[in-house]
C-alpha cells in the first residue's frame, strides 16, 4: 500500500513539473487570477494577505488549529507549493522542515521568502545545559524564532513580503505598496497603545507556564520574562524547572501565571495549584482555530487579545 501511495505521488509530482515548465514555472490561469501565495504560520498569512489584497489568493500550510513546532508537512503541502507563485516562511529555526520540503517541490518559478531575513534575532550561548530563558536550540545554535512578537520586526517582515510581491507582480506594485503602507500604520499604533500601557503596570515580571515564546515581546516592552521550559511545547519540564518558576511567583508576589494558546496548559495548572496563581491566557499567533479563522481573526485582533489580558496579569491602569 504504501509503495502504490509514493508511486501515485510521483506520477502527480511528474504531472505538475510538465505543466509548470509549459507555463514558466507558474501555474495555468494565475496571470488571470492573481498570485497564488502560501504562508507556513498564520502571522505570515495575515501579513501577506493584508499586503496583497484581492490581487492575492492565499493559503495557510498550516492547518487551521495544528501546533506549528510539532507540524510535519504532507505530500499534498508539496503538490499546494508546486502549484504557488510565491512561499513565505518565518525561519529555518520557527519551521526546520523548510529545506526538506523544497526539496521535493517542482517548480522553477516557485519564490521562496524568509520573512525574518535582515533581521536581529535573539541569540545565546551553545554551552550549558536548557536554553536561556526566550532562547532555543537547533543543533549547536540557540535562536529565538518567534520574531513577529516585536512589532516592529512584523513591519519589517511586512517590508519583505512586499519586496517578494513587488518581484513577481510589479505591474500591481502601487496598490501592494499602498496596501503594505497602511498596514505598517496599523502596526505601529498597536505598538504604542502596547508600550503606553504596559508602561504604567504594577508588575514589570511576565512569567509563563509554557514554552519560551514571548522573548521579543517582552524585550520590546521592558518587562523581565521567566518560562518553564524552552524551544518545544512538547519536552517535559524538570521538577527543578518547575520548582524554580512556582519561586519567582512566590518571591516577586505574582498573583498571574500566563499559558499559550495552542498546547494543553497541563504544567500552567500544575504550578498554578502550588501557588495558588491565576491563569490567563497569551497569543503567540503561530496559528488559530478553524472557529477563529471562520470569525475573521487577524494578528491585529489576537494581540489587542493579549494587550488585554497582559493589563489584567501586570495590574496596569
Amino acid at each position: 500500500m504504501m509503495k502504490k501511495a509514493v508511486a501515485v505521488f510521483l506520477l502527480v509530482l511528474a504531472l505538475l513539473s510538465s505543466s509548470c515548465e509549459r507555463n514558466g514555472g507558474r501555474s495555468r490561469g494565475s496571470e488571470a487570477e492573481g498570485l497564488r501565495v502560501v504562508a507556513s504560520l498564520f502571522p505570515l498569512y495575515d501579513f501577506a494577505r493584508n499586503v496583497g489584497g484581492e490581487q492575492v489568493r492565499i493559503s495557510l500550510l498550516l492547518p487551521p488549529g495544528a501546533e506549528s513546532h510539532s507540524f510535519e508537512p504532507k505530500p499534498a503541502d508539496i503538490v499546494s507549493l508546486s502549484k504557488a507563485d510565491i512561499f513565505i516562511y518565518t525561519n529555518r529555526f520557527m519551521e526546520p522542515w523548510v529545506d526538506d520540503i523544497l526539496k521535493g517541490v517542482v517548480n522553477r518559478g516557485l519564490l521562496v521568502v524568509n520573512a525574518s531575513e535582515g533581521l536581529s534575532l535573539l541569540k545565546g550561548s551553545a554551552e550549558g545545559g536548557h536554553a536561556p530563558e526566550g532562547v532555543y536550540e537547533q543543533g549547536h545554535e540557540r535562536v529565538d524564532p518567534h520574531v513577529w512578537l516585536d512589532f516592529s520586526n512584523a513591519a519589517r517582515m511586512v517590508d519583505t513580503i512586499l519586496a517578494g510581491f513587488l518581484q513577481k507582480d510589479p505591474a500591481h506594485g502601487d496598490m501592494y505598496r499602498k496596501n503594505a503602507g497602511e498596514y505598517k500604520k496599523k502596526l505601529r499604533a498597536l505598538d504604542e497603545k502596547f508600550r503606553d500601557t504596559l508602561a504604567g503596570c504594577r508588575q514589570k515580571v511576565l512569567v509563563s507556564g509554557g514554552h519560551s515564546a514571548f522573548g521579543y515581546l517582552a524585550r520590546r516592552y521592558h518587562l523581565e520574562y521567566h518560562a518553564a521550559y524552552g524551544f518545544s511545547p512538547d519536552a517535559e519540564p524538570t521538577p527543578g524547572e518547575l520548582a524554580a518558576i512556582a519561586g519567582i511567583l512566590k518571591k516577586k508576589g505574582l498573583h498571574t501565571l500566563f499559558y499559550e494558546e495552542s498546547t494543553a496548559p497541563r504544567v500552567a495548572e500544575t504550578i498554578a495549584g502550588e501557588t495558588g496563581a491565576t491563569l490567563l491566557k497569551l497569543r503567540a499567533a503561530h496559528n488559530v482555530t478553524r472557529e477563529e479563522m471562520e470569525r475573521g481573526a487577524t494578528f491585529l485582533s489576537l494581540m489587542e487579545e493579549n494587550l488585554a489580558h497582559l493589563r489584567i496579569g501586570l495590574q496596569c491602569p
